[in-house]
């Protein structure tokens, strides 16, 4: 197959809906409110779909993995926000391993997301 893509936009749920908006609009991400249940949060050319739905099985077990230019100035960013205090949430520092380097955060709902950067 010779794929043509454009993008592509996982979508998220939310244990608590408007608690997860704020964090994400914390994080730089420009939100656009697509239905009272379901907005799409934009950087750049990239998205997501967050939508007021939450499974437990399903949210703990989501990681969504975002290559940035520099992980630690990325990290150091994340500390600046105060994230941890605002919205409970782990921060965990950057670890450089053979293939690159990466931050971890989890969301309120408890998704993981891994901020990194490959190695050239």
């Amino acid at each position: 197959m010779n794929h043509k893509a454009l993008s592509i936009r996982p979508f998220i749920g939310a244990k608590d809906f408007e608690v997860s908006r704020s964090f994400y609009r914390d994080l730089g991400f420009e939100e656009v409110v697509l239905d009272l249940k379901f907005s799409v949060f934009k950087t750049g050319d990239l998205a997501f779909y967050l939508q007021d739905y939450y499974d437990k099985n399903w949210i703990e077990n989501t990681m969504i993995f975002l290559e940035v230019e520099d992980v630690d100035d990325y990290y150091n960013q994340l500390l600046a926000l105060n994230l941890t205090e605002k919205y409970g949430v782990k921060l965990t520092p950057t670890v450089h391993l053979d293939w690159g380097s990466e931050c971890f955060l989890h969301d309120p709902s408890g998704i993981l997301w891994h901020f990194g950067k490959f190695n050239k």
